[in-house]
């Protein structure tokens, strides 16, 4: 308890030292703040420590203003902008912040449009409208992104009206009807379940020359299937295709992952099963998104099926199809499996990473075999694929709760060596069990390496 209250007082003290130093952002950004003269670099934990610590005021006091006055902050760009981010889940918060910093600087559109998104997705409509008539006396624009996420934030409340509005008055705000902006009022319309509407916006898109991409099609094959109109959606796609306008995948693959957006995930399935049964194969995206959500689902068997059925036709997986198997396999308990997936992904020139064999790890630790997983780990490190911080966390852990405290403490201080500071819980896990087996020394030297590395 006593060191907590220390390391406290501390931080609090360092904090207040680094906000102070923000004086010295005043013309720099995060990535060139070094390189102001007047000051010694600040490093970039520093800054965004500052930048929390400044995030704190804003959300918790009941006068911010008051303290952030007295803290002489030089008000930038890129200060507001990260402190809007940081306060993102704090609407009006984030407003009163934006206020008292306009009184000090002028805002660019960069920041207008980061509390423009923070307002419409808590729903805060009027000072929305008036944050953009602030935007529009400086003559500044909303971009595409942002004039679509309004769009779409309107039409998830089922407020199709002012969806419309949005989209219609684009050129008002300076902004161009692109297609990324029909997609957001079809993706409104289909919320809605206003087909109709949103077929006869594709129509008014072809006639405009905008010409639909991928989304445009998932958006309304999506809506289609989520209302179990499956016909419709087939329909669609065949008539887009004899008018000249084929999507950039298959039409099978858009109603896969359109089933598996509206939550169908049995006719999905089903619908896989029956194409690799007639001998094809869905496009590796497809493909991904699917064995990604039935490995949630925890249906591990079918996506291992579904995987050696895909290869045998002709299916070249990913790194991402990598990325997403091994996890669920290894987590499933199929360590065998797991194993056949990694050197299928290094045999197809896939360099193995962290992500990859850590989940196997794990698996090994959880049942028991801690051998076997020391020696993968170390075969790992000799091959040249470095473990990062969060391994080496995980292995720790795993041996702590298997009472190899001993093989912790090495993995500790190797990873030390390497130039990784551990967690606090690390080293308290370790030299407790230490200290429970009788291994006092040995935790004596551990208690020291902590305090060399953390100076208290």
């Amino acid at each position: 308890m006593l060191r907590c209250t220390k390391l406290l007082s501390q931080f609090q003290a360092r904090s207040h030292d680094i906000v102070c130093s923000l004086k010295t952002l005043s013309s720099t950004s995060a990535r060139n703040y070094a390189s102001v003269p007047q000051s010694p670099p600040i490093s970039k934990d520093d800054y965004f420590a500052a930048i929390q610590h400044i995030s704190n005021i804003v959300r918790r006091e009941i006068h911010p203003e008051r303290t952030l006055n007295s803290m002489c902050i030089s008000v930038n760009s890129e200060l507001v902008f990260r402190v809007l981010r940081a306060c993102s889940n704090s609407p009006i918060e984030s407003l009163r912040f934006f206020s008292w910093a306009r009184s000090i600087y002028l805002p660019t559109s960069v920041e207008y449009e980061e509390l423009v998104k923070i307002l419409i997705r808590h729903r805060k409509y009027e000072s929305l409208w008036k944050t953009i008539q602030q935007m529009q006396k400086q003559n500044l624009i909303l971009s595409v992104d942002t004039v679509s996420i309004i769009i779409e934030e309107y039409g998830k409340h089922g407020l199709i009206d002012q969806a419309v509005e949005v989209f219609n008055k684009c050129t008002g705000f300076g902004c161009k009807q692109t297609v990324s902006v029909y997609n957001s009022l079809l993706f409104a319309l289909c919320e809605v379940k206003m087909f109709h509407g949103a077929y006869a916006l594709i129509r008014r898109m072809i006639r405009k020359g905008v010409e639909p991409d991928k989304r445009t099609y998932a958006i309304l094959v999506t809506g289609w299937c989520s209302a179990g109109k499956m016909r419709e959606a087939k329909e669609f796609l065949e008539e887009m295709s004899k008018k000249g306008f084929n999507p950039p995948v298959r039409g099978r693959d858009l109603l896969i992952e359109g089933l598996l957006n509206a939550g169908y995930l049995e006719s999905a399935k089903e619908m896989v099963r029956k194409m690799l049964k007639e001998g094809f194969i869905p496009d590796v995206g497809t493909f991904n998104s699917l064995v990604e959500t039935i490995s949630t689902s925890g249906d591990v068997d079918f996506c291992i099926d579904m995987y050696h059925s895909g290869c045998k036709l002709g299916l070249c997986p990913d790194l991402n199809t990598y990325k997403i198997l091994v996890p669920a396999v290894s987590k499933a308990g199929r360590i065998d499996e797991a194993f056949r997936l990694l050197n299928n992904s290094i045999e197809a020139g896939y360099r193995p990473f962290p992500s990859l064999y850590a989940p196997i790890i794990k698996a090994m630790c959880r049942k028991g075999q801690f051998d076997d997983a020391f020696s993968f780990f170390g075969e790992m490190k000799v091959k040249g694929h470095a473990p990062n911080r969060p391994v080496y966390t995980m292995l720790i852990t795993m041996c702590g709760r298997g009472g190899r405290f001993v093989e912790a403490a090495n993995y500790l201080v190797e990873m030390t060596e390497f130039g990784l500071v551990p967690i606090s819980r690390c080293f308290d896990m370790v030299t407790d069990g230490l200290k429970n087996c009788g291994k006092h020394d040995l935790a004596k030297r551990i208690e020291q390496l902590e305090i060399s590395l953390r100076g208290v």
